[in-house]
């Protein structure tokens, strides 16, 4: 069985590593196109070279679950294609213990795609970023369009870019008064952090005293922020490439701050339930080989996996922002699709039993 177990995993897997290059390929193209088109004097192609192979772990695990259910429809597809799963039937050997064959390369999937999602995309997403908007702001006030907002009490920030290891590029804060009044604001060209808050360099300051506004300019300028180097990391880039501690840490700290966390509660429960949506999809396929792709081609058979693969990443993208106008959790939102997928795996494996 060990063996037979070995040889179902090597097809399975063989068949979703071919499905990830493919897709992930596909769609490193299409962006190097996008991206050409922003390519200036300080934004030159060596940067988008750079910034898209910064961006390939965050694709893979993106690309994951899809290449996970294609490649299972395509692997086990070509035994059925070869009789070879007939052969293992007649041999007195259950679909039970296919799926079972099957799953432990399921699993395996799954495991790599936490460690990528928790350890490696974090890391090379804020790096592709931050590289990306310091060559496009050249260090001026707002130049960039890839930076980031945040509000903080009375006071609204944008910040260029944030490298790894806690120092700031191009901070420009609003400050307003209770009745909404802007009563400052200053630019820095840089930041560094320390135990007692943000050390801010270079900074110009305007003072908007009624008719009259003064400006003044500091070397350095020391700045209370409740804005981490761990929090900014978490900003700087979309949700859906963050840790899962980093996600549970910053809605936890925009919840601290009145503000709306639903966008990054939904992505943590995606993070946290991605394996579960893994097997789903896989268990979707087996059923399929079962049963109505039994004896289908292999463009067919990817056509069916496309179309189901969508038809679940569209249908958690709409429950995600329906989550937050009906009033139903994030969770609840993620965990829909999954269930159905689950649910109709198993009734379609049962008809086939």
């Amino acid at each position: 069985m060990k063996c037979l177990d070995r040889y179902i995993a090597y097809q399975v897997l063989g068949a979703v590593f071919v499905i990830l290059l493919v897709v992930v390929g596909l769609d490193l193209v299409f962006e190097f196109v996008e991206q050409t088109g922003e390519i200036n004097d300080r934004y030159r192609f060596v940067d988008v070279l750079s910034y898209l192979m910064l961006r390939i772990p965050s694709r893979l695990y993106e690309f994951l679950p899809l290449a996970s259910l294609v490649g299972c429809l395509v692997g086990l597809g070509m035994l059925a294609s070869n009789s070879e799963l007939t052969v293992m039937r007649a041999a007195g050997i259950s679909i039970q213990r296919i799926v079972l064959a099957v799953m432990k390369p399921a699993m395996l999937l799954a495991v790599c795609a936490l460690i990528l999602g928790e350890y490696v995309v974090p890391v090379t997403e804020q790096k592709a970023q931050s590289s990306r908007a310091l060559a496009q702001s050249a260090g001026q006030a707002l130049r960039s369009k890839h930076g980031v907002w945040h509000r903080e009490n009375n006071q609204f920030i944008h910040i260029n870019a944030v490298e790894p290891g806690g120092k700031i590029h191009g901070v420009t804060r609003y400050s307003f008064n209770d009745q909404r009044q802007m009563v400052a604001s200053s630019f820095a060209k840089s930041g560094v952090y320390s135990t007692d808050g943000w050390l801010l360099e270079d900074v110009v300051s305007t003072l908007f005293l009624g008719d009259r506004t003064q400006t003044e300019q500091a070397d350095q300028e020391s700045w209370k922020s409740g804005l981490t180097p761990t929090l900014l990391s978490v900003i700087v880039v979309d949700p859906m490439d963050l840790s899962i501690s980093g996600l549970w840490s910053y809605s936890s700290y925009l919840g601290e701050q009145g503000l709306d966390s639903n966008q990054y509660l939904l992505a943590f429960w995606s993070k946290v339930l991605q394996p579960a949506g893994i097997f789903a999809l896989v268990l979707v396929a087996i059923s399929f080989i079962f049963g109505p792709l039994r004896s289908v081609t292999v463009g067919q058979r990817i056509i069916a996996g496309v179309i189901v693969g969508l038809v679940f990443k569209f249908s958690q993208d709409l429950l995600g922002p329906a989550s937050t106008v009906i009033g139903f959790t994030p969770l609840l939102a993620t965990a829909i699709p999954i269930v159905i997928c689950l649910i109709a795996g198993l009734f379609l494996l049962r008809k086939a039993a």
